[in-house]
């Protein structure tokens, strides 16, 4: 099969892989060359640079809005485009050029988490498991029929980093059994997608990433995990604003202020919340790297006696 994909960042690396062994990749499509880093200096992405190691050409148009954009694509000839975190929207234009349309690999078990930051909204909302669907591409947003799915568990500690890192390699298995099913003329048979159950995961933002102690404890602890490590929860404890790397959450009852310290020790840095309490485990000072609380305690002796009422 003649196939065109389309990818930007190290989420789509293991599909791109996936696909060149499965198939005659003809041409990679991706996001264009971008300034990056404090010398502003143009990175290539991951797809990217991939494709070059493997000697596939690299297409990077801005749009597919120009004919000629199109045009190019259709030279190709492709019998299927395979789009994984591309970062543009196709149109239908584009969509109906591949003999068999576009597939998608999206990390969420549709119609759940359709959007932008699946992964992230799924353990930020406390969910149990999640997965990647493999969905025939049409105009709406991620709306199209699924092909195949995978389901995993998500971990109690785990990180937005740590499941993007195991969902992207889940996508890539997804994809190599649709197209080992494809290349037997055995296509997977689309089911639609229920109305029931869509949910959206829009994109993540800074201002997000602020804690509020009025919320629960369990809540929090959700942010902390989903958000690292982009964009990192970040919370006032004693008058300084730290970064959250890691936190768990504790069934606690209390009468404190949501905010206060109620207790710091090697352990942890234990935060009233709305309900419950937040144990602070890893941090990171303004200009500092991440620590334990215990490092971090030794340079703010004064909450080692702290108590809450």
């Amino acid at each position: 099969m003649r196939l065109i994909f389309a990818g930007t960042p190290d989420f789509a690396v293991p599909s791109l892989r996936a696909a060149a062994q499965r198939g005659e990749v003809v041409g990679v499509y991706t996001q264009p060359d971008r300034p990056a880093g404090r010398g502003r200096e143009l990175s290539i992405s991951p797809v990217k640079r991939e494709a070059l190691l493997r000697g596939i050409p690299v297409f990077q148009p801005e749009n597919f809005k120009t004919r000629a954009a199109r045009e190019a694509l259709r030279a190709l000839q492709p019998d299927l485009m395979i789009v994984v975190a591309y970062g543009l929207i196709l149109p239908q234009s584009v969509l109906d050029i591949p003999t068999y349309g576009c597939w998608n690999v999206h990390a969420s078990l549709l119609p759940r988490w359709r959007g932008a930051a699946p992964i992230q909204r799924a353990i930020q909302a406390g969910d149990a498991e999640t997965g990647v669907c493999l969905m025939q591409m049409e105009k709406g947003l991620d709306s199209g029929p699924v092909l195949l799915q995978a389901k995993l568990a998500i971990g109690d500690t785990e990180t937005g980093g740590q499941l993007h890192d195991r969902l992207s390699e889940l996508g890539a298995e997804v994809l190599g059994d649709g197209l080992g099913l494809a290349r037997a003329e055995l296509f997977p048979r689309p089911w639609i997608q229920p109305e029931a159950g869509v949910t959206y995961a829009h994109k993540l933002d800074k201002a997000e990433a602020r804690l509020d102690w009025s919320h629960s404890a369990t809540a929090l602890a959700n942010k902390v995990r989903a958000f690292n490590p982009w964009p990192m929860a970040d919370a006032l404890i004693a008058g300084e604003r730290v970064r959250i790397h890691g936190a768990i959450a504790l069934p606690l009852e209390h009468r404190a202020e949501p905010g206060t310290v109620l207790l710091a020790g090697r352990d942890g840095i234990d935060i009233a919340c709305g309900v419950g309490a937040l144990r602070v485990r890893v941090l990171q000072r303004d200009g500092g790297k991440a620590i334990t609380a215990a490092d971090y305690l030794n340079g703010r002796r004064d909450l080692i006696a702290a108590r809450g009422a």
